[in-house]
């Protein structure tokens, strides 16, 4: 493979290696977990694994809700972007300046705020290499580090006042 596509074989070694390195800590994480299921009571197995069902349903949700929040931050932005272009640079306190500058506020704070969900779910899963292209599933952000108020915000965005 490495004279196929003209790279180091080391960098295929390292590569396996890292995924199958990867794997093996999935494995033994799931063991663990199916060993500590089986410990308890049939009714709290059930009730461990319905809120790990929730739990993976609420990240995506949030996950989902944070990227349509990002998108209308960036459509916002680009509409105050638009409406700046609008302000006089010479005499940008004239009334047409004026009233762009206010669009310019009110589209800005819209687009802040529609940007907070993501910015967020960034903060709350720093180091969980979200943002590395490694694929990792949006089931697996961990939700549970948000503070209980971003937590709350969250699922209502989510429409879930649970």
């Amino acid at each position: 493979m490495a004279r196929e596509f003209e790279i180091n074989p080391s960098q295929i070694t390292r590569k396996v290696s890292q995924v199958s390195q990867k794997v093996q800590v999935v494995a033994q994480s799931l063991a663990k977990a199916h060993t500590e299921l089986a410990a308890l009571p049939v009714a709290q197995q059930y009730a461990a694994v319905n809120l790990a069902d929730k739990l993976r349903s609420i990240s995506s949700s949030i996950a989902s809700a944070a990227d349509l929040g990002a998108k209308t931050a960036h459509r916002l932005h680009s509409l105050a972007n638009n409406e700046v272009n609008k302000v006089d640079d010479a005499d940008p306190l004239n009334p047409e300046s004026m009233d762009a500058l206010k669009g310019v506020s009110v589209l800005t704070k819209l687009a802040n705020d529609s940007s907070h969900i993501a910015l967020s779910l960034l903060n709350a899963n720093k180091g969980n290499n979200v943002m590395t292209g490694d694929e990792t599933p949006l089931a697996t952000l961990d939700v549970t580090r948000l503070s209980s108020a971003a937590r709350r915000e969250l699922l209502e965005a989510r429409g879930d006042t649970h």
